[in-house]
Parts: C-alpha cells; structure tokens; sequence
C-alpha cells in the first residue's frame, strides 16, 4: 500500500513538473469588427492545475478569467463581457508550445482561433 502511495505521489508531482509554464502576459491580434486588427492580451498566473488571470473588455476594463484549468500544456477557461445590458460568456481552450499559445473558442457558431505570443 506504501509503495502504491509513493508511486501515485511521484506521478503527480512529475505531472506538475512538465506543465507548460503558462504565467505572465501573452499579446495578439484580432480582426476587429471594422475589419482593422484590435490589439489583445491575456494575464496567466497557474496555482497547479488551477488558471487564473485577467484580459481587457471591449471597454478597455480588465476582465477576469474564470473556471481557469491546466491540463499539460492545454488551458480552459472562460470570459464573461457586459454588452449592453446582456452578458456574453465565451468559453475558451487553447495549446501552449513554448512562447506560443494558441486559443480557440466558438463565437455565435463560428470558430475563432487566436495566436498569442509570450510578452517579452
């Protein structure tokens, strides 16, 4: 039982070690409703599997992340914006390799992929 204990403990901690590290500020572009790019970033901070984090509203406000998870080097997570009067959630994933992150997420049934970079 001991050793079942150990070996379990040993996976999880090399689980934790090859996490893709994911903290600090990621930048991008997007193509804005008016066709011209619209700058955007995103703040990580990883507490184990656990994202948190914040991006900027339509406003200019920061906006923080919810239901933040890592996964290797995939995340999830969501936003939630106020439009109007109506809130807009978009649920969010993407893959990190190395100063890339690519994020993916589903915009009124239209796929949406934004290619961010590590801010240097």
């Amino acid at each position: 039982m001991r050793n079942c204990l150990l070996v379990l403990v040993s996976i999880l901690i090399a689980g934790m070690a090859f996490a893709a590290p994911i903290d600090g500020k990621w930048v991008g572009e997007i193509q804005g409703m008016d066709g011209a790019p619209t700058k955007i970033s995103y703040t990580f901070k990883a507490d184990g599997a656990t994202l948190t984090g914040t991006t900027s509203g339509p406003d200019g406000k920061e906006v923080a992340i919810k239901d933040g998870k890592i996964d290797g080097n995939k995340i999830s997570f969501s936003i939630s914006f106020d439009m109007g009067g109506q809130e807009m959630k978009m649920d969010m994933t993407g893959v990190l390799s190395g100063d890339d992150l690519k994020l993916s997420m589903d915009m009124m049934g239209t796929p949406l992929e934004i290619p961010l970079k590590r801010a240097k």
